[in-house]
């Protein structure tokens, strides 16, 4: 690597569901173009999700930042265009897309973010949860549709006296258990 080239974290914009193909396919481009040095790190983080279903363990990964890509690179107009029209890529985060440095200690609370969370997702149409985070957070309500592909629940909440629905993640979610049902 040459010696007067300065590598920083970038975060790059991607389209939902793209973070990996953007990955994948900016590390292609980097070989192809023998650029390794200019662009030694793509990171994509997860952290590990394990799901319990009816009584049965489930591992999965889920993107802990969906829709963000964290690129370490030697910015230079040439790296900027090449990232900036990979297919998927939207831009890089910054003001007016101005990509702007992360600084060390950013990236690595980012990429640490990840390890292993364990969630019950005994979850059925009519039974109660409580919702954990998003805009709906700290309430409660009944389920009123699952997406198991998805894993996604459709929630009716009480709002001002009218129901609201809420869609939120398996994970976003807590089931409440009646101490009748218990």
């Amino acid at each position: 690597m040459a010696e007067d080239v300065t590598l920083n974290w970038y975060v790059v914009h991607t389209y939902s569901g793209y973070e990996n193909k953007v990955a994948d396919s900016l590390t292609k481009t980097i070989k192809n173009r023998g650029i390794q040095d200019l662009i030694d790190r793509i990171e994509v983080p997860v952290e590990k999700v394990i799901l319990i279903k009816d009584g049965k363990r489930h591992e999965t990964e889920r993107k802990i930042f969906p829709g963000y890509v964290l690129v370490h690179m030697a910015m230079s107009d040439q790296l900027w265009y090449i990232v900036r029209n990979t297919r998927g890529c939207t831009g890089f985060v910054g003001p007016q897309s101005k990509p702007v440095p992360l600084s060390q200690e950013e990236a690595d609370a980012m990429m640490g973010a990840g390890g292993t969370r364990t969630v019950n997702v005994d979850f059925e149409v009519g039974c109660k949860v409580a919702l954990l985070s998003g805009a709906f957070e700290n309430f409660t309500g009944t389920i009123v549709e699952i997406d198991e592909e998805g894993q996604k629940l459709k929630v009716s909440v009480p709002l001002f006296g009218r129901d609201s629905i809420a869609e939120v993640d398996y994970t976003a979610a807590r089931k409440i258990i009646d101490e009748e049902d218990q």
